[in-house]
């Protein structure tokens, strides 16, 4: 077993850490003061060739893996950008994953290259607000009528879709009542975000201000055929192709949020003096930071050994599961110590660890909530019943 970061990745961390030094707290704080979308920042990451990182070499991606992806997404949000930075890529990264396995030589050159580019801009149509985690229960339909798809429903937390030009959408082509397994009858679709047909409603939430999470009414969405993704009714399996390095990916930037907060929290400790001493001589302020530590480390384990599985070709559901779990964990519990570090001044904005704190909730509630991860792993690792 090794467990150090070879040549490239080693020079692929260091360029992303020279890279987001550009773009430091002050700009992330006005990010989320304000809203606005860090497009500078993207714009940069795109103009390394960082957003084509996993994707194949013939259609203008470095042909790397979930691995180098990780390390990359690691090194953005532990910069202090967080999930406001890492958000902002992110989709571009799994998102294409589906079309990467089961597209057309035709749709990847399609598709494929404005994303690497950076000159398209996608978002993900899953959740639906009536259906929650219960993906193959979803009511959006595309009913097929000549060469296209007339599309219909509600979409919930797709994010950056007040920018996003396109779409990677799962509908029921079939009626449910129809299919033999509930996962039968739903298709994938990459296609325009046409705003003639579809309503992009922003939900206003406590973080992450930058990139937008919205509500998606769909109303007779015109889908080219040529856009469906593989064979019709299969898109739920092909979407399944995305799930687990879209969750290896979350845990390494829950990771780099939770060694940023750690850092800040430390460095404060070594500074702030109190009763004629540092706080951080004090074991009460120690320990707490110190088993941070340990956690955050034990995570970054699991979530390389869940990306080098994948990387691999091999089964790796439980894994990365696993590793966004310990991630998501080991991330809130450093950034809440980091607060209480601080004191009272953890909770000013001028110490950034309160955006951190905000932002890495969202690591323990999405794409998938830590209960339904349990509940994953009793089943499959553990061989208990199934209880979803």
């Amino acid at each position: 077993m090794d467990f150090t970061l070879n040549e490239t990745q080693l020079a692929i961390r260091d360029q992303v850490e020279r890279l987001c030094r550009d773009f430091d707290l002050a700009y992330w704080a006005a990010r989320d003061d304000d809203g606005t979308f860090p497009d500078a920042f993207v714009a940069a990451i795109a103009k390394a060739g960082l957003l084509g990182i996993a994707m194949p070499v013939e259609v203008g991606g470095s042909g790397l893996g979930v691995t180098e992806a990780a390390i990359l997404m690691e090194a953005v949000a532990r910069s202090g950008a967080g999930l406001s930075g890492a958000s902002a890529i992110h989709i571009n990264l799994f998102g294409p994953m589906p079309i990467v396995v089961f597209g057309t030589p035709e749709q990847k050159a399609r598709f494929l290259p404005p994303l690497i580019a950076g000159e398209e801009r996608c978002c993900f149509g899953v959740t639906e607000p009536n259906t929650g985690l219960d993906t193959t229960r979803l009511k959006t339909r595309a009913v097929r009528e000549g060469d296209h798809y007339i599309v219909s429903g509600q979409k919930i937390w797709t994010s950056t879709a007040q920018t996003a030009r396109k779409i990677l959408l799962i509908a029921r082509t079939k009626p449910i009542e129809q299919c033999a397994q509930p996962a039968d009858g739903l298709s994938l679709f990459y296609t325009d975000l046409d705003t003639r047909y579809v309503e992009v409603r922003e939900i206003p939430k406590m973080g992450r201000k930058a990139v937008d999470s919205n509500m998606l009414f769909i109303d007779g969405l015109k889908i080219p055929a040529r856009d469906l993704i593989g064979e019709e009714g299969k898109g739920f399996r092909y979407l399944l192709h995305g799930l687990n390095p879209e969750r290896i990916l979350i845990a390494s930037e829950a990771i780099g949020v939770g060694r940023a907060a750690l850092a800040m929290a430390s460095e404060y400790a070594r500074t702030r003096i109190v009763f004629d001493r540092p706080i951080g001589q004090n074991q009460a302020i120690q320990h707490p930071l110190a088993q941070r530590y340990a956690e955050l480390e034990a995570a970054s384990l699991m979530t390389f050994k869940a990306a080098s599985l994948y990387d691999a070709g091999e089964p790796c559901g439980i894994e990365a599961n696993a590793a966004k779990y310990l991630a998501a964990e080991a991330g809130y519990h450093a950034c809440e110590t980091a607060v209480m570090t601080h004191g009272g001044m953890g909770y000013a904005k001028e110490f950034h660890v309160e955006r951190l704190f905000r932002e890495v909730l969202i690591a323990r509630i999405a794409p998938v909530s830590r209960e339904l991860i349990l509940s994953f792993i009793a089943e499959r690792a553990l061989g208990m019943p199934k209880s979803y």
